[in-house]
């Protein structure tokens, strides 16, 4: 097969959800109201916490955060993917493909420190209150933050620049609807062992890592709450981590949804449309499930929606 490397390689062509050319138009309807949902959604809960004072707690800020980093998420994929839907024109090339592949994994990577940061949040919360102020001060909240961007950039950079030394035969169709790290590994003719081998790896440690966090702040939250002699203080302590324990569940599920899918079915569609759950929804929910489940939040949210409509 005709083999073509990085300097000549020029552009990819997504294949989408679906060969039906007369879905076209009712996924482009689909895509672009979730999209504007979750920007629409986030942007009010960070507009929220930014002006109720009540809500300038770390709690909050990492909310705030990960409301950026959803929307920065969807805007990574989906305009592209309208892009190509309004223009009839499936291809992408090389470097936005890279850059996609750089994004995805640090935006993916960052809501996964982010929500192992929240974890640890709600532990010094309920198993520390009288030290509270003091574990979860500026700094340290800040320090968290950077530190997961750190972690999550570093993680993005090694997968990309590994993307970059494999060489890719004629056929160049990703069946997906962005530039998904996996199927572009798949679709080179070189060696690949390293690059899966680094998979793994990270998913090991940067995936594993959070993931043994959040499990760990829960064993000792359930256990300091069980510990509580009455059940008001029971239901008030699990109740500030119900969004959180919602969201937890979301993005796990969904991404081991993904894996499950991956490993039962050959069809690739069938991978594209579980990964698009994985990469849309939890972006899409998360102000949802925020804003119904936590009471501040509606406080926030009411007296928002009041001074907007005060102005109109």
């Amino acid at each position: 097969m005709e083999l073509k490397n990085q300097t000549a390689l020029s552009e990819f062509h997504l294949l989408g959800l679906t060969d039906n050319h007369k879905l076209l138009p009712l996924i482009f309807t689909m895509f672009l109201f979730m999209y504007l949902i979750t920007v629409l959604g986030n942007l009010l809960i960070i507009t929220a916490i930014s002006s109720g004072s009540q809500l300038h707690t770390p709690m909050y800020l990492f909310l705030s955060i990960l409301s950026i980093n959803d929307i920065c998420y969807s805007t990574v994929t989906i305009p592209k993917m309208l892009v190509n839907i309004q223009e009839q024109d499936n291809s992408i090339s090389y470097i936005e493909c890279l850059s996609q592949i750089c994004f995805v994994s640090i935006f993916g990577g960052m809501e996964n420190f982010l929500l192992a940061v929240m974890a640890y949040d709600r532990y010094v919360a309920i198993c520390k209150p009288l030290r509270y102020t003091v574990i979860m001060n500026s700094f340290h909240c800040v320090l968290m933050v950077l530190l997961s961007l750190f972690l999550s950039i570093m993680d993005a950079l090694l997968h990309s620049l590994m993307v970059l030394r494999l060489s890719f035969c004629t056929e160049l169709e990703i069946p997906h609807f962005f530039c998904e790290l996996a199927q572009i590994i798949k679709l080179a003719c070189s060696d690949t062992f390293l690059n899966n081998f680094l998979i793994f790896t990270a998913a090991f440690f940067f995936g594993g890592g959070p993931v043994c966090g959040i499990i760990f702040s829960y064993v000792y939250i359930v256990s300091s709450v069980l510990r509580m002699p009455t059940s008001a203080g029971k239901h008030r302590a699990f109740s500030t981590c119900a969004s959180h324990l919602s969201v937890v569940s979301l993005f796990y599920g969904t991404g081991f949804g993904v894996y499950i899918s991956s490993a039962v079915t050959d069809s690739l569609r069938n991978t594209a449309m579980a990964s698009m759950m994985y990469s849309v929804v939890p972006p899409l929910l998360n102000p949802f499930i925020y804003s119904l489940r936590n009471r501040e939040m509606k406080k926030a949210l009411g007296k928002l929606a009041g001074r907007i409509t005060y102005l109109v």
